[in-house]
């Protein structure tokens, strides 16, 4: 048997509603759908893990510690709906410091994959923003588009040509559970 694929989401508009330049632990919210499918992620066997931009950092909005606590809140309304995470990877970095862990740049993909022991062109990456699809591509990734968030502005772009564009969370997954149920038929 190889080795354990992943799914690799985007946080903002993904997983937990859209909130320019999120501050406070409070306003973490999950989008509604998102638990379930996470859920079934977990079932299906597949690590998961959380790659985002956070340059508010950079911009001096938040810092590391109040990011830590942002991602605490996260984790813990995940935990109530019975969904575990493997890890939350995130670059602090501001778009113009032309960094390779600042989404679509493969550095934070590839380190998890590394502290992880996955594949990275193995993944599923899910995301609402052409970076997150950027991502997948340049990882040779399968890559999902969700309109939550701003993906329904985003899909209008056909350059960006996701593998998948789909309305929400729980379609991804429907669709990851046929592909990889059509792999272990082969």
């Amino acid at each position: 048997m190889g080795k354990k694929r992943f799914v690799v989401l985007d946080l903002d508009g993904t997983i937990i509603v859209e909130c320019n330049y999120l501050s406070d632990p409070d306003q973490v919210e999950l989008i509604p759908e998102a638990v379930n499918a996470l859920l079934q992620f977990n079932n299906l066997g597949l690590g998961m893990i959380v790659v985002t931009n956070q340059s508010a950092i950079g911009r001096g909005i938040i810092d590391d510690k109040q990011l830590k606590l942002i991602h605490e809140r996260f984790q813990e309304l995940l935990h109530k709906g019975g969904v575990s995470l493997d890890g939350i990877y995130y670059c602090p970095h501001l778009p113009e410091a032309r960094c390779n862990c600042r989404k679509p740049q493969p550095g934070l993909l590839e380190l998890a994959g590394r502290e992880l022991d996955f594949t990275p062109r193995e993944c599923f990456v899910i995301g609402d923003k052409a970076c997150d699809i950027g991502l997948g591509r340049k990882v040779g990734a399968t890559t999902f588009l969700v309109k939550t968030g701003y993906g329904a502005q985003v899909a209008a772009n056909e350059e960006m040509n996701p593998d998948y564009i789909v309305d929400e969370l729980p379609e991804a997954e429907q669709i990851i559970a046929h592909l990889l149920n059509k792999e272990t038929i082969k």
